[in-house]
């Protein structure tokens, strides 16, 4: 796994890359806030969607919901980016459409996007 830590408007936040998908269970996501905490001083994270468990974007299965209560507890936040527009579940539009209008999770449809929200 790479990180890349990314300073803009005083804030920093790290953009996490890698060849396999990071976030497959909620002990991942944990593991990531704290790797991404000691290797750029952040828990504020930008992730592409393909690297998340496709799970996480079918909400019935409660598997968003546990990931993104580790990142509140733990204090991170977290922008994913990638295309959405495969996605037909009203509650998922609703879910990311109001996530947006929040302070810690946000989806966006680009990196630069992602890392904007988490630095704005």
């Amino acid at each position: 796994m790479k990180y890349t830590k990314i300073e803009k408007n005083n804030s920093v936040c790290v953009l996490a890359e890698s060849e396999e998908k990071i976030i497959t269970d909620v002990q991942s996501a944990l593991d990531l806030i704290v790797s991404a905490n000691y290797e750029a001083g952040t828990k504020n994270i930008v992730i592409d969607k393909n690297l998340i468990n496709e799970d996480f974007f079918i909400l019935s299965t409660g598997f968003a919901g546990e990931v993104l209560q580790k990142f509140v507890n733990y204090g991170g936040r977290i922008a994913v980016y990638g295309d959405y527009s495969g996605y037909t579940s009203k509650p998922l539009k609703d879910f990311i459409y109001e996530s947006n209008k929040g302070k810690n999770v946000f989806f966006a449809s680009t990196k630069e996007e992602a890392i904007e929200m988490l630095t704005r």
